[in-house]
């Protein structure tokens, strides 16, 4: 068993957050380095391809906060296989092999002949006024060896908690019976705020068809059990081909911030300051006014605070020819004013791999990645490579982003 601070100390450890964040600093004055290192390796495909992983930090009385991570194999695409987890107790440096969460497998759909329901997209968060970790993501459903596109049922998010004991729960719903979500309504992928009261803020993409999905905030009561809803904000819109999907949410000084994919070669900011009534959505530009080309992938934050990020994938002279230009990431700062990325502070986290332009078919593609803030020095982007046309070929590979001054949001 692991030796967990005392909730109690964990909170008021996070009494720092309350400093006042500033901008203004340079990449070169916030980023000391960034480094790159391959996890689990499965490029020559003699074993399995890990996808979604997704790290979070519990508090240990050495000083140094153990990393939980979750994740799942894949076999194609939105083809996933049961959930696992690993552990690390030395910031990264070693990872135990995954073991599965036995509420996060496949189980056989009643009056669904051969159908059966699993799970994807899952985001582990630590949970302190619990001492509880949040599993959460969302139903998907397979038909044999296959994603179950003719009859893929209605989908919702789905979640298991993780006790100081190291047990796991069972699978649990997040029930929402609003009309407006019978087709989806989720926060797959999505990042997530634990209020001080406990509370979770986070938000849902949903709709009652397959396309114009809208994205609304929503705030959940959690007691370390079961989690619920208590509110669920004035959605935005955006009613072009599926709308507005993966959103992702964070809290930078007083405000919330939100940002969205899309399909329209762009992807969506806004700005709340209770994080469930969202000012009008604006695409992500420089901050000359010149709009980001991205293409349906999600975006994450990095939130320090001495500065505001955003982690993405957009085009690129370097990956013209990729997937949805899904490879390299790139980091930016974000102004919180104007909501537009500082250009001059743009570093790549993970670079493309191979040729982009003449042989993409071989770059593997990451565009399904995760931002953990692992230590005052050091935040991680963790994401597992996916290679379609070389057998779903991949490594999990982690980025290493260590600050040149210590973040006080932990």
């Amino acid at each position: 068993m692991f030796n967990f601070l005392d909730r109690r100390q964990f909170l008021a450890a996070g009494a720092a957050m309350l400093s006042q964040p500033v901008l203004g600093q340079t990449r070169n004055e916030l980023v000391r380095s960034i480094t790159k290192e391959a996890l689990w390796r499965n490029r020559d495909g003699k074993r399995v391809t890990w996808f979604h992983p997704r790290a979070c930090m519990l508090p240990c009385k050495s000083g140094v906060p153990i990393a939980l991570m979750t994740l799942q194999t894949i076999g194609g695409s939105d083809y996933f296989g049961p959930v696992h987890w690993s552990m690390s107790e030395n910031l990264g440096g070693n990872w135990t092999d995954p073991h599965p969460i036995p509420a996060l497998g496949r189980v056989p759909v009643p009056d669904h002949d051969g159908l059966q329901a699993g799970v994807c997209d899952v985001v582990p968060q630590y949970h302190a006024q619990t001492n509880t970790v949040l599993a959460m993501g969302h139903a998907v459903f397979y038909r044999g060896p296959h994603f179950a596109r003719g009859d893929q049922l209605a989908r919702y998010p789905v979640y298991v908690v993780r006790k100081q004991d190291g047990s796991w729960s069972e699978r649990k719903r997040l029930k929402w019976d609003d009309p407006r979500g019978s087709f989806i309504y989720t926060n797959n992928c999505g990042q997530r705020v634990i209020l001080p009261d406990g509370d979770i803020m986070l938000a849902f993409t949903f709709g009652d068809k397959p396309t114009h999905r809208s994205v609304a905030g929503v705030r959940c009561a959690f007691d370390g059990e079961t989690l619920r809803i208590k509110q669920v904000g004035p959605a935005l819109e955006h009613p072009h081909k599926r709308g507005l999907l993966e959103p992702s949410l964070t809290r930078f000084g007083e405000r919330f911030y939100l940002t969205m994919r899309a399909e329209d070669n762009r992807g969506y900011v806004s700005v709340s300051d209770d994080g469930l009534h969202w000012n009008n959505k604006i695409p992500w530009a420089w901050d000359d006014g010149t709009p980001l080309t991205m293409s349906s992938t999600q975006q994450h934050w990095l939130a320090h605070s001495d500065g505001l990020f955003l982690v993405y994938t957009r085009k690129d002279s370097s990956n013209s020819n990729v997937i949805r230009w899904r490879s390299p990431l790139f980091m930016a700062q974000v102004n919180p004013k104007t909501l537009h990325l500082i250009r001059g502070t743009e570093r790549v986290v993970l670079p493309l791999a191979g040729d982009g332009v003449n042989d993409p078919g071989h770059v593997a593609l990451m565009g399904n990645f995760n931002v953990t803030n692992a230590s005052r020095d050091e935040s991680w982007v963790t994401v597992g490579e996916w290679m379609p046309r070389d057998n779903a070929r991949g490594d999990v590979l982690l980025s290493r982003i260590r600050w040149a001054m210590p973040n006080r949001l932990l």
